[in-house]
């Protein structure tokens, strides 16, 4: 829209706060009133939106996930809609290798299968099943998770991983009768990652592209991102440079805020060295937190717990850091004035992240850091009052019930599921939460993570696991804006739809306030504007 000064009317907004109004008026970008319809229409304005009674909320944000992570996902083979047996999925990229050509020392790769869908086979991929595939070009296929991956046997060539091979501490190489099976666990996966091919900027930037695209039709105006991971071989300034291509040249649709993900002191010391710090930059990119992986996740049974998984004498998974590294990293960005997030979806695991902000903030008391902890799924009652004492944030996934529902029971042990999973827990103690999808480990679907955060239940109706831990619809609503704005350090200027605030909003099918609560994922996105300008539009409804 090229208009100064547009009105909106005649909607149910919601503003915030459990607040509602009628209309907004938005100027370059910015809301400068709300009310009645009346009250708004006395304002001068060069347009007038009918809103046609539509529900209307602050745009939602994604506050932990993966863009550049979406974008690569969609530059490969797609396994997440083939995952219902390992058979298929064979024939899938059967014929996703034989339509896609793989240049000359390039790698056919893929991501979104989970062992835990198979019908046919109770197991996880291996180098042979994928040598069905091709034998004559590498090929990698990550599960949906992220901390493991398949190769087939090129690919365990290509990238010299023998019987023999060190194995990286917080990382595990599978082994059948001795000799490598195809599977790397965690810090494991970078054997492989180092010898993928390294986009340049313009590829980074067309991925970034896709994944803004796809995001914008959830309705996400705002993503915290985890991006420097993606490729472990590509330089951070590289990812950096194609954002700020892409503001320079009017192409950005969403608002990043960078967690910058790097896994040593060195490469972290470089980049404080390079004077980047949370908070440099601007309103479309933004550094954000230090952002760290404690463990594994519990599809691949790698996070790290205090009790052993039920079916196993004493597979606990396992941390990425050592205690010491963890202390090491954790007391360095917070000195240096970087916010922290550490993933942590393992008790055990949480321990440890706990123990170093602890250390870190009483050697060096630093007023609000909003240090968090990302996932935040098994946990003990005594770690949900540490959460609490510390203020720290929480990053939580709602729509991770949609598959750990049919999970927690068979490998948590009951006493830790009994009090994991505890987001509304923390919400009561006075903890900030907000939300998000770890996209691409699950689409960035916002309506289904909040119908997860509300039910308790999979979208199959499985459930609910601890009822009394679910969000009320408001609740839900203000982890995917206001929650996500704090997080940031943004609650000023995003997050609600109140005066002075960005005009970043999201224009719905129906009024989740209203609709049953197993029907919210059925609500639609129609618009999605960002900065007062339209960048998606439903034309199906």
């Amino acid at each position: 829209m090229a208009f100064m000064r547009i009105i909106f009317e005649n909607g149910t907004v919601y503003a915030g706060d459990g607040q509602f109004c009628q209309a907004f008026l938005v100027e370059n970008g910015t809301i400068l009133e709300t009310g009645t319809n009346e009250s708004v229409r006395e304002k001068k304005a060069d347009a007038c939106i009918d809103l046609q009674g539509r529900f209307v909320c602050a745009g939602f944000n994604d506050s932990h996930m993966h863009l550049l992570g979406l974008g690569k996902t969609l530059s490969g083979a797609d396994l997440s809609s083939y995952t219902d047996s390992l058979s298929g999925m064979i024939e899938f990229l059967r014929e996703y290798a034989s339509s896609h050509p793989v240049p000359e020392n390039g790698w056919l790769q893929g991501r979104g299968w989970n062992q835990d869908y198979f019908t046919d086979t109770n197991r996880m991929p291996d180098r042979w099943d994928l040598d069905q595939v091709t034998k004559d070009v590498p090929l990698m296929i990550t599960r949906t998770c992220g901390h493991c991956c398949v190769l087939n046997s090129k690919a365990l060539e290509a990238a010299n991983i023998t019987a023999l091979t060190e194995v990286p501490e917080g990382g595990a190489v599978g082994l059948s009768d001795g000799v490598p099976d195809g599977r790397l666990y965690d810090n494991a996966i970078d054997l492989a990652s180092k010898c993928l091919p390294v986009p340049d900027v313009e590829a980074v930037m067309d991925m970034i592209r896709k994944a803004s695209a796809v995001v914008n039709r959830y309705g996400i105006i705002s993503v915290q991102t985890d991006d420097y991971c993606v490729f472990r071989n590509l330089p951070f300034e590289t990812v950096n440079d194609a954002y700020l291509r892409l503001e320079t040249a009017g192409e950005m649709t969403v608002h990043v805020y960078e967690q910058c993900n790097f896994s040593d002191i060195p490469s972290f010391k470089a980049f404080l060295h390079s004077g980047k710090r949370t908070g440099d930059g601007d309103d479309w990119f933004r550094i954000g937190p230090l952002k760290l992986l404690g463990d594994g996740a519990l599809g691949s049974r790698t996070a790290h717990l205090t009790k052993p998984y039920k079916g196993t004498e004493n597979a606990t998974g396992f941390n990425l850091f050592t205690d010491t590294q963890m202390q090491e990293m954790v007391k360095t960005a917070h000195e240096n004035g970087m916010q922290i997030a550490v993933h942590a979806i393992g008790d055990a695991c949480l321990d440890q992240v706990l123990d170093a902000f602890e250390s870190a903030m009483a050697a060096h008391p630093v007023s609000d850091p909003r240090h968090g902890i990302v996932h935040c799924q098994v946990t003990r009652a005594d770690q949900l009052e540490r959460i609490h004492r510390l203020n720290l944030h929480v990053y939580a996934q709602s729509v991770f019930l949609d598959y750990d529902n049919h999970i927690v029971g068979t490998v948590v042990p009951d006493d830790l599921a009994a009090t994991s999973y505890r987001w509304k827990t923390l919400m009561k103690k006075g903890v900030c939460v907000s939300n998000g999808s770890d996209c691409p480990v699950e689409l960035p679907d916002v309506m289904r993570g909040i119908q997860c955060a509300v039910t308790r239940t999979s979208m199959d109706g499985t459930g609910p696991y601890q009822p009394d831990e679910a969000f009320t619809v408001q609740e839900a609503l203000d982890s995917f804006t206001s929650a996500g704005a704090r997080a940031s350090f943004e609650e000023s200027v995003k997050g609600k739809m109140q005066p002075g605030m960005s005009a970043d909003f999201v224009v719905l099918s129906a009024d989740p306030f209203t609709t049953a609560p197993e029907h919210l994922h059925r609500i639609q996105v129609l618009n999605t504007w960002v900065n007062g300008r339209l960048v998606y539009e439903n034309r199906n409804v």
